[in-house]
This record gives C-alpha cells, structure tokens and sequence, in this order.
C-alpha cells in the first residue's frame, strides 16, 4: 500500500478528476436535449421577478454529474481491488457507504424535482417530508458508519489541537449538522453558476486536505476523501459548462442535495466535521440569511435583506448576477484557505 500511495497517489487524483469532467459532459450533453423535449422546464418562485425570464430552463442537471461521480468512485473501487487485493477492500467501506447517502440524497431530490414539474409550481415534497427523508438518510449513514468502525466521536477544533469526545451525543450532532448542511447547499442554488461554483472551491479544499494530511499521517481514509474530492471537483467543474450565466441547464434538487451530502459524508469519513463545514461556510451564511429574514421578520414584523436568501438581497440591490457569483466564489475561497490553515 506504501508504493501504491507513492506513486500513484497524484496520478489517480488528476485521473478521477478528469474521467469525472469528461463524463458530466458527456452525460449533460445526452440529458440536456432530452429534458428539453419533455419540456422539463424550471418553474420560478413568482416572488424572484429578475429570473421569470429563466422559466422554462431545463432543470433536473444533477442527472449529468451524479452518475459520473458514481461511475468514476465504481471504476476507482474496481481497480482497487484488482490491483491490491480484496485484502486492503475495507479501505473502501466508508467510500460506498458515502456514495449511497449522496445517491439517497439524489434520489430525494429528484422526486422533488419531478413533483415540481408535475405540478408546474416551485414547491415538490413539502418542507417537512423532505426533511424527514434527509435526517432518516443521516441517521443510517451515521449508523454504518458507527458499525463498521469508521466514526469518530471526537469533535476537532480547528486552529487547536483539541480532540472533544463527545461520546454518544456525537450520533445526534452529526446528523443535525449533516442535515442542516445539505439544506444549506440546496437554497444557495439560486444563481447561474453558484452552487456550482463554491462547491468547486470546497472539493478544491478537500483534495488539498487530502494531499496534506497524506503528507503527515498517509492515512487511508484521509486519502480515499481525496479521491471522492477529486471526483467531485471534476464533476461540478464539468457541469458549470452547462451552468454557468446564462445556464443551458439548473442542477435542482437532484444535484444540490447529492453536493452537500457528499460534502457531508467525507466530512464524517475525514473525522473533521467543523473544519469542512468552514470551508463550506458561503453555504452556511446563505441558509443563516433566509433564517434571519424569517426570524426578523416574525420579531418586528421588518425585513432584515431585501429579499432572501443573501444573494437575492444582493440582485435587488442592483448587483449583476455574475458579479454576485464572482463575489461569493472568492468569499467561499477566503473560507477555504482558513479551512487548510486550521487544520
């Protein structure tokens, strides 16, 4: 296993990235023209007046990169297992248990998508069955995880070296956290190119992670987070030739949700909960934004934003939508390079 870290470490990385890329775009290429013909069209919120002009843009693109990644992670446990026996397999436990909770996240997604277009409104599963799905969806992943030895009750702060055992109460804390994650990259889809774009510069920061930390520990675990990261970096960059301004294609639920959970799982899998939630943290002051707004508005009957989530607040104050994706793409970066540091 040392020689296979050594020297094919950096070559599989750039090969999972780029087998990922090349196949997003093979598969928006394919799903794109098909969701136009079953006019599966993006119904918009009434009440988000600067994008009206977008309804009718093919929704639903998660179904271009989530199968790429799948295929990519299928094709790296295959070889291996050929390669370096099914002794080593365990390694590749974590791997699958994280594909499937992302794959479960997809498949909630994608229901809610369908539900929307069935219904030609902006609202699929309820709020609350969505929800439920999702913490049922943590929970088992939390599970399995815990049964097969690869989670960590220890809770890193990061910038410290302090290492809380947090015992049982770790089970609730991730899945609260997991859940509320997700949630937070699905309202950040909201722009040409946002989720997209900040969820590039996170699985930036976790194959940077990845190649850190085999420099320190060469942990195995630590090293597959790195590949899932390159996959999904290759994934998210690929489907921003079909997103980015103005986008040919919307990633929906289907791909928002499978993004945070996938983020979510190598989290867990890296045993660094809160430095991964740093990094993601552009997400995260979205989601704060709407709850704000919610909040504020329930208190003093006054809206704190002009609209949320943030970047909305930002459109009605006159900003340019790529400017806005610019402008959080580079908050996101800030947040990620603290995230290396705090390690």
């Amino acid at each position: 296993m040392d020689e296979f870290y050594q020297t094919n470490f950096y070559i599989i990385l750039g090969i999972m990235a780029a087998a990922a890329f090349g196949l997003t775009l093979l598969f928006g290429r394919i799903a794109l023209p098909i969701l136009r013909a079953k006019k599966a069209g993006q119904p918009i919120n009434e009440y988000v007046t600067a994008h009206q002009s977008k309804a009718g843009t093919p929704t639903m693109g998660g179904i271009s990169f989530v199968p790429a990644f799948l295929a990519v992670m299928l094709a790296f446990c295959v070889y291996f297992v050929l390669t370096y026996g099914t002794y080593w397999a365990f390694e590749l436990i974590p791997v699958a248990l994280v594909c499937l909770y992302g794959l479960a996240h997809a498949a909630i997604g994608f229901v809610d998508d369908y539900f929307k277009l069935l219904r030609r409104h902006n609202e699929g599963l309820t709020e609350k069955q969505k929800l439920l799905l999702q913490v049922v969806a943590a929970a088992a992943f939390v599970a399995m995880m815990a049964i097969t030895g690869n989670l960590t009750t220890e809770l890193h702060i990061p910038f410290t070296d302090i290492r809380w055992d947090l015992g049982w109460f770790a089970y609730p804390l991730y899945i609260l956290v997991m859940v509320g994650f997700v949630n937070a990259t699905n309202i950040t889809d909201g722009l040409d190119g946002l989720s997209s774009s900040v969820c590039a510069t996170v699985a930036a920061f976790i194959v940077a992670f990845s190649v850190a930390e085999w420099y320190l520990i060469s942990d195995g675990t630590t090293d597959m987070v790195g590949f899932m990261g390159a996959a999904l970096l290759g994934c998210v960059i690929g489907f921003l030739m079909y997103n980015h301004h103005p986008a040919k294609m919307f990633m929906g639920d289907t791909g928002s949700l499978f993004l945070g959970a996938v983020i979510m799982g190598c989290a867990v899998m890296a045993g660094e909960l809160l430095l991964f939630v740093l990094a993601g943290m552009m997400f995260v002051i979205e989601m704060l934004s709407s709850l704000i707004q919610i909040l504020g508005y329930k208190l003093t009957k006054k809206r704190i934003f002009k609209m949320a989530p943030l970047h909305h607040h930002f459109e009605k104050c006159g900003w340019k939508e790529t400017d806005i994706v610019w402008l959080f793409t580079l908050i996101s970066l800030v947040f990620c390079a603290a995230a290396w540091l705090g390690r």
